[in-house]
Protein backbone atom coordinates (compact mmCIF):
# COMPACT_ATOMS: atom_id res chain seq x y z
CA UNK A 1 0.00 0.00 0.00
CA UNK A 2 1.25 3.72 -0.66
CA UNK A 3 2.63 5.28 2.17
CA UNK A 4 0.55 8.61 1.14
CA UNK A 5 -3.61 9.36 0.79
CA UNK A 6 -3.71 8.91 -2.71
CA UNK A 7 -7.11 10.44 -2.31
CA UNK A 8 -6.34 13.71 -1.57
CA UNK A 9 -3.13 14.06 -4.01
CA UNK A 10 -6.16 12.89 -6.94
CA UNK A 11 -7.78 15.81 -5.36
CA UNK A 12 -5.09 18.02 -5.74
CA UNK A 13 -5.02 17.12 -9.43
CA UNK A 14 -8.61 17.34 -10.12
CA UNK A 15 -8.29 21.03 -8.60
CA UNK A 16 -5.37 21.73 -11.17
CA UNK A 17 -6.12 25.00 -13.63
CA UNK A 18 -4.82 24.51 -16.94
CA UNK A 19 -1.75 27.12 -18.02
CA UNK A 20 -1.54 27.98 -13.96
CA UNK A 21 1.12 26.80 -11.65
CA UNK A 22 0.35 24.29 -9.29
CA UNK A 23 -0.92 24.71 -5.86
CA UNK A 24 1.07 24.82 -2.37
CA UNK A 25 0.84 21.49 -1.59
CA UNK A 26 2.65 19.78 -4.79
CA UNK A 27 5.48 21.21 -3.29
CA UNK A 28 5.25 21.56 0.39
CA UNK A 29 3.26 18.66 1.70
CA UNK A 30 5.46 15.40 2.74
CA UNK A 31 2.55 12.99 1.26
CA UNK A 32 2.69 14.68 -2.16
CA UNK A 33 6.54 14.21 -2.17
CA UNK A 34 6.17 10.68 -1.27
CA UNK A 35 3.65 10.13 -4.18
CA UNK A 36 6.51 11.75 -6.44
CA UNK A 37 8.89 9.41 -5.35
CA UNK A 38 6.46 6.30 -5.56
CA UNK A 39 4.89 7.32 -9.05
CA UNK A 40 7.91 9.00 -10.96
CA UNK A 41 11.25 8.38 -8.92
CA UNK A 42 10.50 4.86 -8.93
CA UNK A 43 9.04 4.05 -11.60
CA UNK A 44 10.21 5.75 -15.02
CA UNK A 45 13.86 6.30 -16.65
CA UNK A 46 16.42 8.81 -14.87
CA UNK A 47 19.50 10.01 -15.91
CA UNK A 48 22.06 9.21 -13.50
CA UNK A 49 25.66 9.40 -15.29
CA UNK A 50 27.80 9.03 -18.28
CA UNK A 51 29.25 5.95 -19.31
CA UNK A 52 32.74 7.24 -19.37
CA UNK A 53 32.67 7.08 -15.94
CA UNK A 54 32.85 3.41 -15.82
CA UNK A 55 35.51 3.10 -18.23
CA UNK A 56 37.31 0.31 -17.51
CA UNK A 57 36.21 -3.19 -16.14
CA UNK A 58 36.22 -2.70 -11.91
CA UNK A 59 35.14 1.14 -12.33
CA UNK A 60 31.79 0.99 -10.53
CA UNK A 61 29.76 4.15 -9.40
CA UNK A 62 26.96 4.41 -6.60
CA UNK A 63 23.90 6.48 -7.19
CA UNK A 64 21.23 7.83 -4.54
CA UNK A 65 17.83 8.36 -5.82
CA UNK A 66 15.58 8.96 -2.85
CA UNK A 67 15.81 5.74 -0.65
CA UNK A 68 17.07 3.63 -3.33
CA UNK A 69 20.61 3.39 -4.25
CA UNK A 70 22.24 1.54 -7.42
CA UNK A 71 25.47 1.00 -8.31
CA UNK A 72 26.48 0.94 -11.66
CA UNK A 73 29.78 -1.66 -12.62
CA UNK A 74 31.71 -2.15 -15.53
CA UNK A 75 32.06 -5.93 -15.74
CA UNK A 76 35.03 -8.25 -17.14
CA UNK A 77 32.99 -8.88 -20.58
CA UNK A 78 33.09 -4.49 -20.69
CA UNK A 79 29.13 -4.87 -20.60
CA UNK A 80 27.65 -2.10 -17.93
CA UNK A 81 25.32 -3.40 -15.39
CA UNK A 82 23.71 -1.61 -12.42
CA UNK A 83 22.16 -3.37 -9.28
CA UNK A 84 20.56 -2.34 -5.90
CA UNK A 85 23.58 -1.38 -3.64
CA UNK A 86 21.91 -2.97 -1.06
CA UNK A 87 23.28 -6.81 0.31
CA UNK A 88 21.50 -10.05 0.45
CA UNK A 89 22.64 -10.82 3.67
CA UNK A 90 21.32 -8.39 6.07
CA UNK A 91 20.87 -5.02 3.58
CA UNK A 92 23.87 -3.39 4.31
CA UNK A 93 25.17 -0.66 1.90
CA UNK A 94 28.45 -2.27 -0.90
CA UNK A 95 29.45 1.08 -1.83
CA UNK A 96 29.56 4.45 -0.62
CA UNK A 97 27.84 7.50 -2.88
CA UNK A 98 30.62 8.18 -5.81
CA UNK A 99 33.43 6.54 -8.17
CA UNK A 100 34.92 2.94 -6.72
CA UNK A 101 37.83 0.82 -8.18
CA UNK A 102 36.81 -2.51 -7.32
CA UNK A 103 37.68 -6.21 -8.07
CA UNK A 104 34.67 -7.64 -6.50
CA UNK A 105 31.67 -6.11 -5.36
CA UNK A 106 32.34 -6.61 -1.11
CA UNK A 107 30.27 -5.87 1.42
CA UNK A 108 31.82 -4.01 4.15
CA UNK A 109 29.96 -5.82 6.90
CA UNK A 110 30.13 -9.53 6.37
CA UNK A 111 32.29 -9.72 3.43
CA UNK A 112 29.75 -11.57 1.41
CA UNK A 113 31.05 -11.32 -1.94
CA UNK A 114 29.95 -10.86 -5.61
CA UNK A 115 30.94 -10.89 -9.35
CA UNK A 116 30.72 -8.05 -11.25
CA UNK A 117 28.13 -9.62 -12.64
CA UNK A 118 26.56 -9.33 -9.61
CA UNK A 119 26.48 -13.20 -8.52
CA UNK A 120 27.20 -14.39 -5.37
CA UNK A 121 30.56 -15.78 -5.12
CA UNK A 122 31.74 -15.89 -1.51
CA UNK A 123 29.79 -16.03 1.98
CA UNK A 124 31.71 -17.73 5.08
CA UNK A 125 29.58 -19.82 7.08
CA UNK A 126 26.40 -20.21 5.75
CA UNK A 127 26.22 -23.85 5.88
CA UNK A 128 26.01 -27.06 3.44
CA UNK A 129 22.06 -26.15 2.32
CA UNK A 130 23.02 -22.60 1.21
CA UNK A 131 22.79 -22.06 -2.14
CA UNK A 132 24.94 -19.25 -3.47
CA UNK A 133 22.66 -18.81 -7.06
CA UNK A 134 19.87 -17.54 -4.97
CA UNK A 135 21.55 -14.64 -3.34
CA UNK A 136 22.55 -12.95 -6.17
CA UNK A 137 22.50 -8.68 -6.37
CA UNK A 138 19.00 -7.43 -7.76
CA UNK A 139 19.35 -6.11 -10.98
CA UNK A 140 18.23 -2.55 -11.93
CA UNK A 141 17.53 -1.86 -15.74
CA UNK A 142 20.07 0.48 -17.20
CA UNK A 143 20.24 1.85 -20.46
CA UNK A 144 23.14 3.63 -22.16
CA UNK A 145 21.59 6.67 -24.68
CA UNK A 146 24.69 7.74 -26.61
CA UNK A 147 26.86 7.44 -23.77
CA UNK A 148 24.53 9.24 -21.22
CA UNK A 149 23.05 6.28 -18.28
CA UNK A 150 19.74 6.04 -17.35
CA UNK A 151 18.28 3.88 -14.96
CA UNK A 152 15.10 2.24 -13.64
CA UNK A 153 13.92 0.73 -10.28
CA UNK A 154 10.90 -0.51 -11.62
CA UNK A 155 10.27 -4.26 -12.15
CA UNK A 156 9.01 -3.47 -16.22
CA UNK A 157 10.24 0.09 -16.79
CA UNK A 158 8.36 2.25 -19.52
CA UNK A 159 9.53 0.57 -22.93
CA UNK A 160 9.29 3.68 -25.12
CA UNK A 161 12.99 3.90 -23.94
CA UNK A 162 14.03 2.42 -27.43
CA UNK A 163 12.23 4.45 -29.20
CA UNK A 164 13.87 7.96 -27.15
CA UNK A 165 17.16 6.38 -28.01
CA UNK A 166 16.34 5.18 -31.96
CA UNK A 167 15.62 8.89 -31.91
CA UNK A 168 18.46 11.05 -30.48
CA UNK A 169 21.23 8.87 -30.34
CA UNK A 170 21.90 10.52 -34.69
CA UNK A 171 21.95 13.65 -32.46
CA UNK A 172 24.60 12.60 -29.59
CA UNK A 173 26.78 10.20 -32.11
CA UNK A 174 28.87 13.30 -33.59
CA UNK A 175 29.93 14.54 -29.73
CA UNK A 176 31.50 10.75 -28.93
CA UNK A 177 30.56 10.85 -25.48
CA UNK A 178 31.83 7.09 -25.12
CA UNK A 179 35.34 8.93 -25.43
CA UNK A 180 34.79 11.97 -23.31
CA UNK A 181 35.97 12.13 -19.49
CA UNK A 182 34.76 14.16 -16.62
CA UNK A 183 36.93 17.08 -16.04
CA UNK A 184 35.05 18.72 -13.43
CA UNK A 185 31.57 17.38 -11.46
CA UNK A 186 29.48 20.00 -9.11
CA UNK A 187 27.07 19.42 -6.53
CA UNK A 188 24.93 21.90 -5.38
CA UNK A 189 21.74 21.39 -3.36
CA UNK A 190 19.16 24.11 -4.05
CA UNK A 191 16.64 24.37 -1.44
CA UNK A 192 13.31 24.15 -3.50
CA UNK A 193 11.04 20.93 -4.16
CA UNK A 194 12.56 18.94 -7.78
CA UNK A 195 9.24 20.57 -9.09
CA UNK A 196 10.55 23.78 -9.04
CA UNK A 197 13.98 23.11 -9.98
CA UNK A 198 12.51 21.60 -13.34
CA UNK A 199 10.24 24.31 -13.83
CA UNK A 200 12.98 26.92 -13.86
CA UNK A 201 15.21 24.94 -15.75
CA UNK A 202 11.82 24.75 -18.73
CA UNK A 203 11.49 28.27 -19.36
CA UNK A 204 14.08 31.49 -19.72
CA UNK A 205 11.86 33.84 -18.96
CA UNK A 206 13.75 34.73 -16.10
CA UNK A 207 17.57 34.65 -17.90
CA UNK A 208 17.63 38.04 -19.38
CA UNK A 209 16.84 39.91 -15.61
CA UNK A 210 18.82 37.16 -13.77
CA UNK A 211 21.29 34.97 -16.15
CA UNK A 212 23.53 37.95 -17.66
CA UNK A 213 26.29 35.34 -18.31
CA UNK A 214 24.47 32.83 -19.55
CA UNK A 215 22.39 34.84 -22.37
CA UNK A 216 26.49 35.79 -23.50
CA UNK A 217 26.38 32.35 -25.54
CA UNK A 218 22.59 31.47 -25.65
CA UNK A 219 19.80 34.33 -27.44
CA UNK A 220 17.42 35.26 -24.78
CA UNK A 221 14.63 34.80 -27.62
CA UNK A 222 15.43 31.42 -28.27
CA UNK A 223 12.40 30.33 -26.23
CA UNK A 224 9.70 32.58 -26.86
CA UNK A 225 8.48 36.13 -26.52
CA UNK A 226 5.40 38.22 -26.42
CA UNK A 227 5.85 39.62 -29.93
CA UNK A 228 3.72 42.68 -29.86
CA UNK A 229 5.69 43.88 -26.81
CA UNK A 230 9.19 44.17 -28.82
CA UNK A 231 11.11 47.11 -29.01
CA UNK A 232 12.25 47.95 -32.74
CA UNK A 233 16.06 46.42 -31.34
CA UNK A 234 14.42 44.00 -29.55
CA UNK A 235 12.25 42.82 -33.41
CA UNK A 236 15.41 42.89 -34.80
CA UNK A 237 17.28 40.61 -32.60
CA UNK A 238 14.24 38.23 -32.37
CA UNK A 239 14.34 38.42 -36.43
CA UNK A 240 18.47 38.07 -36.71
CA UNK A 241 17.95 34.36 -34.13
CA UNK A 242 15.01 33.46 -36.14
CA UNK A 243 17.06 33.90 -39.98
CA UNK A 244 20.46 32.39 -38.07
CA UNK A 245 18.84 29.36 -36.31
CA UNK A 246 17.22 28.33 -39.83
CA UNK A 247 20.38 28.95 -42.21
CA UNK A 248 22.02 26.92 -38.88
CA UNK A 249 19.72 24.15 -39.16
CA UNK A 250 20.26 23.82 -43.09
CA UNK A 251 23.93 24.20 -42.58
CA UNK A 252 23.92 21.40 -39.93
CA UNK A 253 21.88 19.21 -41.32
CA UNK A 254 23.53 19.55 -45.10
CA UNK A 255 27.06 18.67 -43.03
CA UNK A 256 25.33 15.39 -41.66
CA UNK A 257 24.52 16.86 -37.50
CA UNK A 258 21.14 16.46 -37.22
CA UNK A 259 19.88 19.64 -35.78
CA UNK A 260 15.70 20.19 -35.79
CA UNK A 261 13.06 20.28 -33.20
CA UNK A 262 12.00 16.74 -31.91
CA UNK A 263 9.78 17.49 -29.14
CA UNK A 264 7.43 14.46 -27.05
CA UNK A 265 7.70 16.17 -23.74
CA UNK A 266 4.39 15.76 -22.45
CA UNK A 267 2.81 12.78 -25.23
CA UNK A 268 4.98 9.71 -23.30
CA UNK A 269 6.34 8.19 -20.48
CA UNK A 270 9.93 8.74 -21.19
CA UNK A 271 9.36 12.68 -22.21
CA UNK A 272 11.89 14.09 -23.89
CA UNK A 273 13.00 17.30 -26.39
CA UNK A 274 16.20 18.26 -28.65
CA UNK A 275 17.57 20.83 -31.03
CA UNK A 276 20.43 22.14 -31.86
CA UNK A 277 20.49 26.12 -31.29
CA UNK A 278 23.14 28.59 -32.51
CA UNK A 279 25.23 30.62 -29.89
CA UNK A 280 25.48 34.18 -30.31
CA UNK A 281 29.05 35.79 -30.96
CA UNK A 282 31.73 33.40 -32.48
CA UNK A 283 28.98 30.76 -31.51
CA UNK A 284 31.41 27.54 -30.45
CA UNK A 285 30.86 27.33 -26.97
CA UNK A 286 28.93 28.61 -23.97
CA UNK A 287 31.79 30.32 -22.50
CA UNK A 288 31.88 34.22 -21.48
CA UNK A 289 33.65 34.66 -24.82
CA UNK A 290 31.79 32.21 -26.85
CA UNK A 291 34.54 30.19 -27.97
CA UNK A 292 35.71 27.02 -27.77
CA UNK A 293 37.17 26.18 -23.70
CA UNK A 294 39.25 22.75 -25.15
CA UNK A 295 41.08 23.00 -28.29
CA UNK A 296 40.64 18.85 -28.44
CA UNK A 297 37.01 18.44 -30.73
CA UNK A 298 34.64 15.82 -29.47
CA UNK A 299 34.43 12.76 -31.61
CA UNK A 300 34.34 13.80 -35.77
CA UNK A 301 33.27 17.72 -35.35
CA UNK A 302 36.02 19.52 -36.80
CA UNK A 303 33.75 22.93 -37.18
CA UNK A 304 33.77 24.67 -33.78
CA UNK A 305 31.09 26.45 -34.54
CA UNK A 306 28.30 24.07 -34.49
CA UNK A 307 26.12 25.96 -31.80
CA UNK A 308 24.93 23.59 -28.84
CA UNK A 309 22.50 20.82 -28.76
CA UNK A 310 20.07 20.84 -25.78
CA UNK A 311 18.59 17.62 -24.74
CA UNK A 312 15.62 17.03 -21.94
CA UNK A 313 14.41 14.42 -20.58
CA UNK A 314 11.57 13.74 -17.89
CA UNK A 315 11.43 14.10 -14.93
CA UNK A 316 14.80 15.39 -13.74
CA UNK A 317 17.71 15.73 -16.96
CA UNK A 318 18.87 18.41 -19.09
CA UNK A 319 22.16 18.31 -20.87
CA UNK A 320 24.04 21.21 -23.54
CA UNK A 321 26.52 19.32 -26.25
CA UNK A 322 29.39 21.92 -28.18
CA UNK A 323 31.48 20.71 -30.08
CA UNK A 324 34.12 21.20 -27.70
CA UNK A 325 32.74 20.02 -24.67
CA UNK A 326 29.28 18.50 -22.98
CA UNK A 327 27.37 19.82 -19.86
CA UNK A 328 24.94 17.51 -18.04
CA UNK A 329 22.98 18.14 -15.23
CA UNK A 330 20.69 15.76 -13.37
CA UNK A 331 18.23 17.04 -10.20
CA UNK A 332 17.74 13.98 -7.85
CA UNK A 333 14.86 14.67 -4.88
CA UNK A 334 16.57 14.78 -1.11
CA UNK A 335 13.29 15.81 0.30
CA UNK A 336 10.15 17.95 -0.42
CA UNK A 337 12.28 21.07 0.37
CA UNK A 338 15.25 19.90 -1.22
CA UNK A 339 17.01 18.90 -4.59
CA UNK A 340 20.68 17.47 -4.95
CA UNK A 341 21.11 18.92 -8.92
CA UNK A 342 24.81 17.68 -10.35
CA UNK A 343 26.03 18.85 -13.26
CA UNK A 344 29.06 17.40 -15.12
CA UNK A 345 31.54 18.79 -17.42
CA UNK A 346 33.19 16.71 -20.02
CA UNK A 347 36.03 17.04 -22.57
CA UNK A 348 37.65 14.97 -25.08
CA UNK A 349 39.34 11.98 -23.45
CA UNK A 350 42.70 12.81 -24.68
CA UNK A 351 42.28 16.94 -23.31
CA UNK A 352 44.85 17.89 -20.75
CA UNK A 353 43.98 20.51 -18.19
CA UNK A 354 46.01 23.53 -18.54
CA UNK A 355 47.40 22.30 -22.01
CA UNK A 356 44.20 22.13 -23.87
CA UNK A 357 41.93 23.67 -21.45
CA UNK A 358 41.56 26.02 -18.60
CA UNK A 359 39.25 24.76 -15.74
CA UNK A 360 37.91 27.66 -15.13
CA UNK A 361 36.73 29.23 -18.29
CA UNK A 362 35.35 25.69 -18.78
CA UNK A 363 33.50 25.73 -16.23
CA UNK A 364 32.30 29.67 -15.35
CA UNK A 365 29.02 30.40 -17.09
CA UNK A 366 27.23 26.98 -15.77
CA UNK A 367 29.01 27.56 -12.39
CA UNK A 368 28.03 30.91 -11.66
CA UNK A 369 24.18 30.43 -13.58
CA UNK A 370 23.72 26.76 -11.11
CA UNK A 371 23.95 29.22 -7.70
CA UNK A 372 21.40 31.84 -9.67
CA UNK A 373 19.11 28.84 -10.46
CA UNK A 374 19.40 27.95 -7.03
CA UNK A 375 18.51 31.15 -5.09
CA UNK A 376 15.35 31.76 -7.58
CA UNK A 377 14.65 28.23 -6.37
CA UNK A 378 14.99 28.68 -2.87
CA UNK A 379 12.79 32.40 -3.07
CA UNK A 380 10.25 30.57 -5.24
CA UNK A 381 10.08 27.70 -2.58
CA UNK A 382 9.49 30.08 0.44
CA UNK A 383 6.76 32.25 -1.70
CA UNK A 384 4.77 29.20 -2.46
CA UNK A 385 4.95 28.14 1.23
CA UNK A 386 3.09 31.45 2.20
CA UNK A 387 -0.33 31.40 3.01
CA UNK A 388 -1.01 34.29 0.06
CA UNK A 389 0.29 32.21 -1.94
CA UNK A 390 -2.25 31.58 -5.16
CA UNK A 391 -1.02 29.87 -8.36
CA UNK A 392 -0.79 32.19 -10.74
CA UNK A 393 -1.26 31.82 -15.11
CA UNK A 394 1.95 30.88 -17.12
CA UNK A 395 3.23 33.27 -20.17
CA UNK A 396 1.75 31.73 -22.72
CA UNK A 397 4.36 33.34 -24.93
CA UNK A 398 7.82 32.13 -22.44
CA UNK A 399 6.51 29.34 -20.30
CA UNK A 400 4.95 26.92 -22.59
CA UNK A 401 7.77 24.43 -22.13
CA UNK A 402 6.85 24.71 -18.13
CA UNK A 403 3.51 23.52 -18.95
CA UNK A 404 4.44 20.47 -20.61
CA UNK A 405 6.30 19.59 -17.95
CA UNK A 406 3.32 19.53 -16.22
CA UNK A 407 0.94 18.17 -18.19
CA UNK A 408 3.49 15.49 -17.99
CA UNK A 409 4.03 14.89 -14.44
CA UNK A 410 0.10 15.09 -13.73
CA UNK A 411 -0.79 13.22 -16.24
CA UNK A 412 1.92 10.22 -14.95
CA UNK A 413 0.58 10.65 -11.53
CA UNK A 414 -2.46 9.71 -12.23
CA UNK A 415 -2.13 6.94 -14.51
CA UNK A 416 0.08 5.67 -11.57
CA UNK A 417 -2.52 6.48 -9.08
CA UNK A 418 -5.12 5.00 -11.21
Amino acid sequence: MPKYDAEAVRALIARRRPGHALESAFYTDPEVFRADMDAIFDQHWIYVAVECEVPEPGDALAVDIGASSVVIVRGDDEQVRAFHNVCRHRGARLLPPGPSIVGNLVCPYHAWTYGLDGALKFAEHMGEGFDPSCHGLRPVALRSVGGLLFVCLADTPPDDIDDLAQQIEPYLAPHDLRNTRVAHSADLIEYGNWKLVMENNRECYHCTPNHPELTIPLFAYGFGFAPEELTPEGQEQAERYETLRNASHAAWEAAGLPSRLIEHLDDRPTGFRTERLPLDGAGESQTMDTMAACRVPLGAIRDKAVGGLHFWTQPNSWHHLMSDHVVTFTALPLDKGRTLVRTKWLVHKDAVEGVDYDLEKLIDIWNVTNRQDADLVEMTQRGVADPAYVPGPYSPYTEGLVEKFMLWYLARLRAHLG
